[in-house]
This record gives C-alpha cells, structure tokens and sequence, in this order.
C-alpha cells in the first residue's frame, strides 16, 4: 500500500461515522449503486478509476456484476490495479460504465483534461460515466467569501489541488466529449432544515454534485 494507504490502512472498509464526510459519503455511493442497479445490466464491464480499496466494486461483485474492476495509484489487490487515472492502462472502447468518484479535483488542474480523455477513449460508444465532484462554490464557501474574503475550501489545498467551481467541472466533462444526463446535489446537514429540501433543487449551491454522462462522438 502506498500514500495515505500506508498510514491509515483500509479505512474505507469501515468507515468512522463521525467523519465529517460520512454522510456524503453513504448518500453517494447509495445513489451511484441504485443508478447502477436499475439502469446497467449484469453483464456490462465497468471500470472504477481512482477507486481506493475497491470497496464499491467488491460490492457490485458481490450483487451479480462480475465484470468490474478497478485502478488506483496507492493501491492494489484482485479487483484493483495500481494505476494512474491519466494513463489507464486498458485498450480503448471497451468498457460500459466508468466510476470516476472524487478523484478529479485531487488532480492538478493540468492532469484533470488528461484524465476526462482516458476515460473518453476506454468507454464504448454512448458508454457512461458517473463523475462525483465537490463544488469550491457551495453556499457557504460563498457567504465566507462575501463575509471574511475567504473560501470554505472542499478540503485543504496539498489535498484537492484541483479544486474548482462547479461550473469549470461542467465545462471539462462537455468539452471532454460527454452529454449530462443526469445530476444530482447534495450538501451537508444543516440546522435550518427547510435548507435540507431546497438546496438540492439548485445544485450550484451544492457541496457535491453527482453528474451521470454519456460519452458522444
């Protein structure tokens, strides 16, 4: 094991439910296995880049998708390769569905085109990818700014050096040759519950946005 790995072990395997993260955390991998489950079939080839321990691949393995497999750069085991995201080592046009879940924003900003065209070449055809993205411009980072002239970055800078507005991701994935078909936003709990309902109608506003797209010729 390698980077964080290293140090933490396989922590994704039981996740601390007082991680800050952790409600993001369940609430995506629930809507990313419930898209999977109703609209992929059993028999498709999916690819999960940048997928830490393999932790969701394991688990559609397990619900009858036996075709799946996984690369990350820190880790590696039967269902993960120890790969780079911008250098997938697969031959082009071959997969169904690629997962690439809060991976790019831990990308330099000059490595974030590179990975969006890896996983443009490895897909089928009008194959889908599924992108999870934290967005620099969530409400908060936004009355920050207004307020104290700083942003409530997604995490520190060392770790998500890519980090952008929501609206620059938009721009990557559809001029890297993707239609968005779907998108969803999240945000954190908040005390003002009626926020909990109407935010996630304006996903600009959102901590997280999940983006299922179709790649186009």
């Amino acid at each position: 094991m390698y980077g964080e790995y290293a140090y933490k072990g396989e922590y994704h395997r039981k996740i601390d439910e007082n991680w800050s993260y952790y409600k993001y955390y369940m609430a995506k991998n629930n809507f990313i296995k419930k898209y999977i489950c109703s609209n992929i079939s059993k028999n498709a080839k999916i690819l999960d880049a940048g997928c830490g321990e393999g932790v969701l691949i394991e688990d559609l393995y397990r619900n009858g998708y036996k075709n799946v497999r996984g690369i990350d750069l820190n880790y590696s085991s039967l269902f993960v390769i120890r790969a780079s995201i911008t250098y997938i080592p697969f031959k082009s046009e071959i997969f169904d569905l690629v997962l690439c879940l809060d991976v790019l924003e831990h990308l330099n900003f000059e490595y974030q085109e590179k990975a969006i065209s890896e996983i443009y070449r490895i897909l089928k055809d009008n194959g889908i990818v599924i992108f999870s993205l934290p967005n620099l411009a969530h409400l908060t980072s936004r009355m920050k700014f207004l307020l104290f002239g700083e942003l409530a970055r997604t995490s520190n800078i060392k770790k998500h050096p890519g980090d952008r507005p929501i609206k620059e991701y938009i721009k990557l994935i559809k001029t890297g040759g993707f239609d968005i078909l779907e998108r969803k936003g999240f945000i954190f709990f908040n005390k003002v519950k009626i926020l909990n309902y109407l935010i996630p109608y304006f996903p600009n506003l959102c901590f997280l946005n999940i983006f299922v797209c179709k790649k186009v010729r």
